[in-house]
C-alpha cells in the first residue's frame, strides 16, 4: 500500500540542523513523515507551496507572561497565545507572574492550567515559582509537569497582597538545593536588589525619574552581581541553572566560564537588547521600558558579537504585557510606568531581519537559538524544535524579502502597543503549522484558536 500524506509542503528552503536543502516536507498523524525531493502528491493531500521562503522549525518561546489567572485582562492565553502564532511560534512557556495568586504550589497550577485549558492556538509548557514560603510545594510541581522553576532576585513588582516576592539568600539557596534534587531547573532574573532598590531610592528622592534615570538605577553591575552569586550557588548545590533576559555581554561571559567550568547553566537574551538601545527610552517612552533596561549602543554591539560566538543558548521575547493606562498615562513619571516589552509576535521576524538580513548570521544559527536549542534545554526536543522525521510538524514558512511596516493593526495583543510597531521589517511569517495544522496565514489571519495543549515535562532536560 502506498503511503499517504495529509499535508506536504513543497519547494521550500528547508532549515535543518546546521544545513538548508531544498526539500518537501510531508506531514502525517500530525508528525514530520517524509524529507525528500518531489515526493508524491495524492488527490486527498494538502499541497503547500513554500518557492521562495523558509521553511524553519516554530519558534519555542520560553519566556511569556499572560498573567492568568486573575489578571487575564492584561493578556490572557487566548490573545498571547494567537500573538505568538502571527509571528511563527508553535510552542511557549508561560511564568508564573503576573497571574495571581502565581504558580507556586499545585493548587496554583491547576488555576493556570484551567485558565488555559482550550484558549491556546499553539502548545505551551508551564513553569511554576521559588519565592519564600514553598520549599515544601516544589517536589509536587515537578511531579505536576512544571517545566521548571522561576525566580527572581530583585523586586518582580505586580498587584495584589498575594503577588511573586523576590527570594532571599538562604531561600535561594536552599530552593537550588531542593531543585538539584529534584533533577530540575531553576530560571533566574539576577539583578541585585541591594543595588537597584539603593539607586532606585535615591533617583526618586531626589526627582531624577526620566528614562536616562531609569536605565541609571539598574547598572550593568547589579546584573553582574547577581549572575556571579547564583553562579557559585550552583556551584555548591548542583542546580542546573537558566538565566533569563540577560542584558550585558559581560554577563554572558561570566555564565559562559561557568558552563567551561562544568557547570549546568545557559544563557537568554532578548529581541529588545539586540534591536532597541537606551536610545530607544526616550525616543519611544515607557513602551520600551523593561528589567534589566535596555543598554547602550556599544553593550548592544558587545551582545551580538557574543551571540555570533555561540556564548547565547536562546532567544525568548519575555513578552510582559499591561493595560495602557500602566505603561502610557502621562501621569506617570517613568519609574511609575509598568515594565514590561510586547513583543512575543515579533521574535522571529526582527531576529531574521536583524540577524540574517542585516548582519549576515546563518539562519541556521537563528533557528537554533529560537527552536532547537530552547527544545533540548527544555526537554522538549523528543517532540519538537527541528525539521527532523518523527517529531511533530511545528513549522513556519517566512519569506525573506518581504517588507513591511508593522503596524498596530497587525498585532494580535489584547492591548495593541509594541515598541516594534511603526519598525520596517524586511522579512514576513506567511504560515505557522502547528502539529500539522495550518494556525495562521498571512492572507487569512488566525485560524485555529483552541488547538495547543499542555505539555507536562516530567523527565529531566538536557545539558547544551
Amino acid at each position: 500500500m502506498k503511503e499517504t500524506y495529509e499535508l506536504i509542503i513543497k519547494n521550500g528552503d528547508v532549515v535543518l540542523p546546521g544545513e538548508v536543502r531544498k526539500l518537501d516536507i510531508a506531514v502525517k498523524n500530525g508528525k514530520i513523515a517524509a524529507l525528500g525531493e518531489e515526493l508524491p502528491v495524492y488527490p486527498d493531500t494538502r499541497v503547500i507551496d513554500a518557492e521562495g521562503q523558509y521553511v524553519l522549525p516554530g519558534m519555542i518561546d520560553m519566556h511569556v507572561h499572560f498573567n492568568e489567572p486573575a489578571l487575564g485582562h492584561w493578556e490572557g492565553f487566548r490573545s498571547g497565545s494567537a500573538a505568538l502564532a502571527a509571528g511563527g511560534c508553535t510552542c511557549y512557556a508561560d511564568m508564573p507572574l503576573n497571574g495571581n495568586p502565581p504558580t507556586v504550589n499545585k493548587a496554583a497550577l491547576q488555576l493556570k492550567a484551567d485558565a488555559a485549558a482550550g484558549n491556546s492556538a499553539v502548545d505551551y509548557v508551564l513553569w511554576g515559582g521559588l519565592v519564600p514560603g514553598n520549599l515544601e510545594d516544589l517536589e509536587e510541581l515537578a511531579e505536576a509537569g512544571v517545566t521548571g522553576y522561576k525566580a527572581f532576585i530583585s523586586n518582580p513588582g505586580g498587584e495584589g497582597e498575594g503577588r511573586f516576592r523576590e527570594v532571599d539568600d538562604d531561600t535561594l539557596y536552599q530552593g537550588m538545593q531542593r531543585i538539584a534534587g529534584l533533577g530540575g531547573i531553576l530560571a533566574l532574573h539576577a539583578e541585585s536588589e541591594e543595588i537597584t532598590a539603593v539607586l532606585t531610592a535615591d533617583a526618586v528622592r531626589n526627582g531624577r525619574t526620566t528614562a536616562r534615570d531609569f536605565a541609571a538605577s539598574r547598572p550593568a553591575e547589579a546584573e553582574l552581581e547577581a549572575v556571579a552569586r547564583a553562579l557559585l550557588y550552583s556551584e555548591r548545590t548542583g542546580c542546573r541553572l537558566h538565566f533569563v533576559h540577560i542584558s550585558t555581554a559581560a554577563a554572558i561571559e561570566l555564565i559562559h566560564e561557568a558552563k567551561l567550568r562544568g557547570l549546568d547553566v545557559s544563557a537568554e537574551t532578548c529581541p529588545h537588547y539586540l534591536v532597541l538601545s537606551e536610545n530607544s527610552l526616550e525616543e519611544l517612552g515607557a513602551l520600551a521600558k523593561c528589567a534589566p533596561p535596555l543598554r547602550s549602543p556599544e553593550e548592544q554591539e558587545k551582545l551580538w558579537k557574543v551571540l555570533a560566538e555561540g556564548r547565547i543558548e536562546l532567544i525568548a521575547s519575555d513578552h510582559s504585557p499591561c493595560p495602557p493606562e500602566l505603561k502610557l498615562d502621562p501621569g506617570l513619571n517613568f519609574f511609575e510606568a509598568w515594565g514590561g516589552i510586547s513583543g512575543a509576535q515579533s521574535s522571529l521576524e526582527l531576529m531574521f531581519h536583524e540577524g540574517v538580513n542585516v548582519r549576515g548570521l546563518p539562519v541556521t544559527q537563528i533557528a537554533a537559538l529560537l527552536a532547537e536549542q530552547p527544545a533540548r534545554r527544555f526537554g522538549l526536543d523528543h517532540r519538537k524544535g527541528s525539521i527532523k522525521l518523527g517529531l511533530d510538524a511545528d513549522l513556519v514558512l517566512l519569506n525573506p524579502n518581504h517588507s513591511y511596516i508593522l503596524s498596530a493593526e497587525d498585532l494580535y495583543y489584547r492591548h495593541k502597543h509594541s515598541p516594534y510597531a511603526g519598525k520596517t521589517l524586511s522579512c514576513k511569517v506567511s504560515a505557522t503549522i502547528s502539529r500539522g495544522t495550518v494556525v495562521y496565514t498571512a492572507e487569512q489571519g488566525l485560524l485555529i484558536e483552541d488547538g495547543g495543549q499542555w505539555l507536562r515535562v516530567n523527565e529531566g532536560q538536557s545539558s547544551l
